[in-house]
């Protein structure tokens, strides 16, 4: 037996060197194995190679282990059974995660498989976050649940244990997360700094006010887009502090726009078009900040009409064109909110003409006149005074019963019941007649008590007014600054032309001017560039469809008769001209300043229309008395050093064209002013010879508003020339080879003009008229 034993011992021996061998083999080969998979690829494979997690479970005992693992399992013990059913109840008194000190090994994570890295650390960061994070209210819960739990003394039920309350402490992480937002929550968020305001305390209320109201409501103070941009920037860069109200009372400033909105009507302009709102009733800050926006909108309508008129030119008729010079609203509210007198800033928006100004005061002339009762005239026989004649005869004086309201109609206060119509009587009638442009006959005619018992006061009040209408149209500036703010302005109700410069009248001359209707001299600003000396005169379109090819229809031999040259395009429409000479339609001198309605100043052969009183009788143009004379004082103007004089400028009279162009442009100004104040200070009136004047009263008076500022889109003249059949016998300067030059064709410019016919025998060649623009 102790053989068998010693043997026993023996093999046992020998077993435990074996096994010690191959493990001390293994090891050495596990460590080689390792150290040659100690290349930097290879580390590089392993560390990309995901390794799981240990589980967050007890290392194994000795009941754990099953002898074969493919037996049936028999069932636990009751008594494991009742314990494993109390564990929940232990999961629940565990300690709080908040005392829990957290290790890597403590917490079993899966990442998920198409999770990044980064999400998965993001994952781990916020479960240890939320596990330090814990309510404060969880501590009772804990100190409560360690004093009901009994202390374990059975060491396979605490080992038993172990697994479930790791279990519990895992599902504890994610319970703790929501109550991170609640304690968050709790602390209420820290509001954002506001900027230190400007505005005064007592004004901030308003300043809110406008605030709202510029961001929603603009429209309801502004129907204009860039006026609503201006408010809103003006008030937004002083934090929508009021301009017009300081705590409630009016500013300097809104007392002198207030002032001058009110007093509207002496710039021939409405004061119910600017309304001024109640700032007295305005007791709140809405109503306060109403009443500010109310006030700046009447400011731009005024500042806005003071400067370029209650109707846009285009309202009255399609000839006229005058450049555009709107306000810039921000300049508005700057200059009128900063001026020391906001009254005068805001009345510099009127024209700064003499010219307006004369006519300004005028206004209030007539309009401070009497306003007593209106004395009528009754119509009668003609009333006349004739005056003695020596011994042989003697006065002729005339009774009527109407000459005491004659009298008092006149204002002579003479005699004032006396009904003879005497040489005072006579002597008033005869001023009135001129002064109504009516014959000065001193006869109290059937016209004359016609026009006595006109509203003559209110009509030259309308007349003024529209004149001053008409001076918004016109540029601020009528002159070349660079020349002495030297400027031509021509005015065609009175037929005369005036250089300016300095403020001074250089120089005056008789106009003829267009004619009524479609042949009117149009309104314009333009620039005169030069001078032609010997012009020719390329015909307009107009005349040449509309009356002298008309004329050839009747008389082909007209237009040579007539000096004219005619020339067909190979398109077939049709150019007349006339080369220069004495006997030219524009005389020896064309002044250019071109325009879209192709009209210029020029000199004229028929010299004995300048004669007359009325000389509206061109087709636009406009033709000078004094050209020579003209053509010197623009010269000496533009160029002071070359001493030209009227005799230098007749030296270059001949056949060939001459222009003189000028270095610095002069501005022409075409004016139609029925009213104005002479030198002599007197008010003048002039014929409403295009009517220009009933039209524009008309418009003021219809209630049309705001509306009348709208641009008319009128159509364009039409220049055109259609292709055209000439009669027989029309003689034709190119027969057709020409390309609508005025000059010479290819033909002429190589071998010469042809030779013209020889005059009929026994007829002497007449100068025919020439109709001119």
């Amino acid at each position: 037996m102790r053989d068998c034993l010693n043997h026993r011992a023996g093999f046992d021996r020998v077993l435990m060197t074996v096994a010690a061998t191959f493990f001390t083999v293994s090891a050495g080969s596990a460590l080689a194995q390792d150290q040659a998979r100690s290349s930097a690829a290879e580390l590089a494979i392993e560390a990309a190679i995901p390794r799981p997690e240990p589980a967050n479970v007890p290392p194994p005992t000795a009941s754990d282990i099953k002898l074969d693992a493919t037996a049936t399992v028999q069932d636990a013990p009751k008594e494991a059974t009742k314990e494993t059913a109390k564990e929940p109840a232990k999961a629940e008194a565990a300690p709080a995660p908040g005392k829990v000190e957290t290790k890597p090994s403590d917490v079993a994570t899966t990442p998920a498989a198409d999770a990044p890295k980064s999400e998965t650390a993001k994952t781990e960061s916020a479960k240890t976050e939320s596990v330090k994070t814990e309510p404060a209210k969880a501590e009772p819960a804990k100190s409560e649940a360690a004093q009901s739990e009994p202390a374990k003394s059975e060491p396979a039920k605490a080992e038993s244990a172990k697994p479930e309350s790791a279990k519990s402490d895992t599902a504890a992480a994610p319970a703790a997360t929501p109550a991170a937002p609640a304690a968050a929550a709790a602390t209420p968020a820290a509001e954002p700094v506001k900027a230190a305001s400007n505005v005064p305390a007592a004004d901030q209320p308003v300043a809110d006010k406008l605030k709202d109201a510029l961001g929603a409501k603009t429209s309801r103070y502004l129907d204009r887009k860039n006026e609503r941009a201006a408010v809103e920037k003006f008030y937004g860069a002083r934090d929508f502090a009021p301009v017009w109200t300081q705590a409630g009372n009016l500013t300097a400033a809104a007392k002198g726009v207030i002032a001058r909105l009110k007093d509207a009507a002496s710039d021939g302009l409405n004061p119910a078009d600017y309304p001024v709102p109640d700032f007295a009733a305005a007791t709140t800050p809405d109503a306060l900040a109403d009443a500010e926006l109310k006030l700046t909108a009447s400011m731009f309508d005024y500042a806005r009409q003071a400067q370029s008129g209650r109707m846009h030119w285009s309202q009255v008729s399609a000839d006229i064109l005058y450049p555009e010079h709107p306000v810039d609203p921000n300049e508005v509210l700057t200059r009128v909110s900063t001026a020391a007198d906001a009254s005068a800033a805001l009345d510099s928006y009127n024209p700064p003409q003499k010219l307006y100004k004369e006519l300004k005061a005028k206004l209030a002339q007539l309009r401070g006149q009497g306003d007593g009762p209106v004395i009528e005239i009754t119509d009668g026989p003609a009333l006349k005074y004739t005056p003695a004649k020596g011994k042989k005869q003697a006065e002729a004086v005339m009774q009527d019963p109407r000459v005491p309201q004659l009298r008092a109609k006149l204002g002579i206060s003479e005699n004032a019941n006396d009904d003879h119509y005497d040489a005072t009587v006579a002597e008033a009638v005869r001023k009135f007649q001129d002064g109504a442009e009516i014959k000065a006959t001193g006869v109290l005619d059937a016209p004359t008590v016609k026009a006595m018992n006109s509203p003559k006061r209110d009509k030259q009040i309308d007349t003024v007014l529209v004149n001053m209408e008409r001076w918004r149209w016109l540029p601020r500036d009528l002159g070349a600054p660079s020349l002495g703010d030297a400027y031509v302005i021509l005015n065609i109700p009175d037929y005369t032309l005036k250089v300016m410069q300095r403020g001074q009248q250089l120089w005056t001359t008789r106009v003829v001017t267009g004619k009524p209707g479609q042949h009117a001299t149009p309104l314009l600003t333009e620039t005169m560039k030069y001078i032609t000396v010997n012009p020719t005169w390329n015909v307009p379109p107009s005349i040449v469809y509309g009356e002298y090819l008309p004329a050839l229809q009747q008389d082909p031999t007209v237009l040579q008769r007539m000096g004219l040259k005619l020339e067909q395009n190979r398109d077939g429409s049709v150019h007349i001209s006339q080369p220069p000479g004495e006997a030219n339609a524009l005389g020896r001198i064309r002044f250019n300043f071109p325009n879209k309605f192709l009209v210029y100043q020029h000199d004229t052969p028929d010299k004995n229309l300048f004669a007359r009183e009325d000389r509206a009788f061109s087709h636009g143009c406009m033709r000078v008395q004094n050209p020579d004379q003209y053509a010197s004082v623009l010269l000496n103007i533009t160029m002071p050093g070359e001493k030209y004089t009227p005799e230098r400028v007749r030296s270059m009279y001949g056949s060939g064209e001459v222009d003189l162009k000028f270095p610095t442009p002069i501005p022409v100004n075409i004016t139609y002013q029925t009213a104005f104040v002479d030198d002599g200070g007197k008010l003048q009136f002039r014929k409403d010879v295009y009517g220009r004047d009933a039209t524009m009263i008309n418009i003021l008076k219809n209630g049309r508003g705001k509306d009348l500022e709208n641009v008319v889109a009128h159509s364009q003249p039409s220049y055109s020339r259609p292709a055209t059949t000439l009669p027989a016998g029309v003689a034709v300067a190119n027969n057709g080879g020409g390309f609508g030059s005025s000059g010479p064709n290819f033909f002429e410019r190589l071998f010469g003009a042809p030779t013209p016919p020889p005059a009929p025998v026994g007829r002497r060649p007449q100068q025919q008229r020439v109709f001119t623009r």
